[in-house]
């Protein structure tokens, strides 16, 4: 890529760097941050349409603070690119989300900028409030500040952080980074005079006098709430006094894409002291047409023309898994009516879009709420119910107590279906799903499947909606399947805890799960071409129960076994081979291939799998090496 050349962005290595501009600097600073990601981001994809939208309020912040003695924590990261780029990373962003460069989240290994690592929503009120605990304990003079995004609000954990900051009466501020909806224009007038006068130090430093004088009491109480009730109608109705609830003192909402508002309301917060909430309005996919018309879309829009927008799609023809899953959901949904469909907050990214557009009555967007959408489902399990329940693989992890407590403890008939199993690519370590299968493992009465393909997918949902009792996890990964027809096919149940064998063979079992039974196959069937030896290959299906035969006549006729897998190889598939073998009268060896123990950064898929040694080349070597061994 040829990199662009620019009048302000060129010169900014650090925010002193930004804290040296003048507003009509500052102006033209935001509109080649917004170029510069545009143009990054259009040959190596990452989350584009939030921190499009956050640009000015990135920068107001680094203006008026000081990081990173002050504490920016940012939530998710979706929202951090051009904290990433103005903090001595612009050269490297052009390696953004790329194999040995910057992950797209906040990293405190990556920068000293990066206060907090996060991947994942919600995380940031809880942080910030443990920084500016920390300040006051150790006498140190910084700020802490808190940027989260409307959707990461509807996460307990955020109200969690909130009802903890608001008692503590800490030093804190939270800008909440609001891009769902445009500045409302019958209110503008009255909420910028409102902000002004909420924001100006006289009126502040007055109000103080008129408190201390009243004193504690009645007189004092009925003022508060006087006050708090009638600025909450005044400026935002009932989201200032929710947060003044709280024990927050709300400003706003300001228009958070206006650079002089932002700096000039900042300055004024950053002289207060106590728990604060700025309401900034901003607009997702800002400064770009297409990604302003179709925010869901342009959220994360791969690669594209910059120009034009076009947006370039690849394997034409070949199904993703998570569409498999939102057509086959709706399929079954039309035909059993007691099937429902929950998710928190990624329904497009899931597949079940599908269904919410055509039963919408049965669909349930919890928002960004893993927890409660599991202890919802078992409910609606407990009240007669199938509700099909996807979350990523990496977030269900949030979920384990209610997936132990809620649905496995009480038998309900929940089907989890967890997506983005395995290495998920450029997200890096705190995305992949490399722990769900060595975690629910651990589980009594859960079944665990690994579907190979599109078609076991398919039957997998199918025969998961037959089962009783629960749960029933199905995991599979992000991207593409292996091709095969599925959409003709007939539905066929799966017996739980039943796996197959694929391929006939000698001396060496090769025992896979999920789609590198494919990977395996083809090793084996080079090493046959090559050398005459003949690997036998099995496809485990289910992690649990545990397929007892198969692992019978694996013992039985072969005299070493590999395990491969794109889950940790601790207590996953090579764990349950490796105790079974183990338990036997004269144990047999096990290798495993698969994710080794320790974190995986961002990279291609490939590229990472390679990493991992989970391609048919590096399973074709292990195979050799094993053989070699006899």
């Amino acid at each position: 890529m040829e990199k662009t050349s620019y009048t302000i962005l060129d010169n900014i290595n650090s925010p002193k760097d930004v804290k040296s501009l003048g507003m009509d600097e500052l102006r033209t600073l935001c509109e080649e941050i917004r170029h510069y990601m545009i143009e990054c981001c259009s040959v190596n994809p990452g989350h584009l349409g939030p921190s499009l939208g956050a640009v000015e309020l990135v920068v107001g912040i680094h203006y008026v603070y000081d990081a990173p003695e002050d504490k920016i924590v940012f939530d998710v990261g979706h929202q951090a690119y051009a904290h990433k780029i103005i903090t001595g990373r612009r050269e490297a962003f052009l390696k953004n989300r790329m194999k040995d460069g910057i992950s797209g989240f906040l990293k405190r290994s990556e920068s000293e900028y990066d206060a907090f690592g996060v991947g994942h929503s919600s995380t940031s009120v809880s942080a910030a409030l443990g920084f500016a605990e920390a300040a006051k304990m150790l006498g140190l003079g910084y700020k802490s500040v808190a940027v989260i995004g409307d959707g990461s609000l509807t996460g307990g954990l955020a109200f969690e952080g909130l009802n903890n900051a608001g008692a503590s009466k800490a030093d804190i501020l939270v800008i909440l980074n609001d891009n769902n909806i445009s500045i409302d224009r019958n209110v503008g007038a009255v909420h910028n005079h409102l902000l002004k006068i909420t924001t100006d130090p006289r009126y502040n430093k007055a109000k103080k006098q008129v408190w201390d004088g009243l004193g504690e009491g009645k007189v004092r109480n009925l003022v508060q709430k006087v006050v708090a009730t009638t600025k909450a109608h005044l400026v935002r109705g009932s989201g200032g006094h929710l947060f003044q609830a709280l024990g927050f003192r709300y400003f706003g909402p300001v228009d958070g894409n206006d650079i002089e508002q932002v700096i000039d309301t900042l300055k004024k917060l950053k002289e207060m002291r106590g728990p604060l909430i700025l309401h900034a309005l901003t607009k997702k996919g800002k400064g770009y047409a297409p990604a302003e018309q179709n925010q869901t879309v342009w959220h994360a829009p791969g690669t594209f023309d910059p120009e034009t927008g076009e947006r370039f799609e690849s394997r034409v023809g070949v199904s993703r898994y998570q569409d498999v899953f939102g057509e086959v959901l709706l399929d079954l949904a039309r035909n059993n009516d007691k099937i429902v469909g929950v998710t928190p907050a990624m329904a497009s990214g899931c597949g079940m879009n599908l269904l919410s557009k055509e039963m919408p009555g049965r669909f349930y967007d919890v928002g960004i709420e893993e927890e409660h959408a599991v202890t919802f489902s078992a409910a609606l399990a407990a009240g007669g119910m199938k509700p099909f329940c996807n979350i990523y693989s990496s977030f269900s992890m949030r979920a384990f107590d209610q997936i132990f407590h809620d649905v496995a403890l009480q038998n309900l008939p929940v089907v989890l279906c967890l997506d983005r199993g395995g290495i998920v690519g450029e997200d890096g370590a705190t995305h992949h799903g490399c722990y769900d299968m060595s975690i629910y493992r651990s589980i009594p009465g859960t079944v665990i499947a690994a579907p190979k393909d599109e078609l076991e997918l398919k039957n997998m949902m199918y025969s998961a909606m037959l089962a009783e009792g629960g749960p029933y996890i199905i995991r599979y990964p992000r991207g593409y399947g292996e091709g095969v027809e599925w959409k003709t096919a007939p539905y066929e149940v799966l017996q739980a805890g039943k796996g197959e064998k694929l391929a006939e063979g000698s001396d060496i079992a090769v025992i896979a799960a999920g789609p590198f039974a494919y990977r395996a196959l083809e090793a084996a069937a080079e090493v046959k071409e090559k050398t005459g030896w003949s690997p036998a290959v099995y496809n485990i299906r289910y992690i649990k129960p545990v397929d007892e035969e198969l692992l019978k006549d694996v013992y039985s006729n072969y005299s070493r076994v590999i395990t491969i897998e794109d889950g940790t190889v601790l207590g996953g598939l090579y764990g349950l081979v490796a105790e079974y073998m183990s338990a036997q009268e004269k144990p047999i060896p096990v290798r495993a291939v698969g994710i080794p123990d320790r974190y995986v950064q961002q990279g291609t898929q490939n590229e990472l799998r390679e990493e991992c040694g989970l391609t048919k080349e590096r399973i074709f070597d292990v195979i050799m090496q094993e053989f070699q061994k006899k």
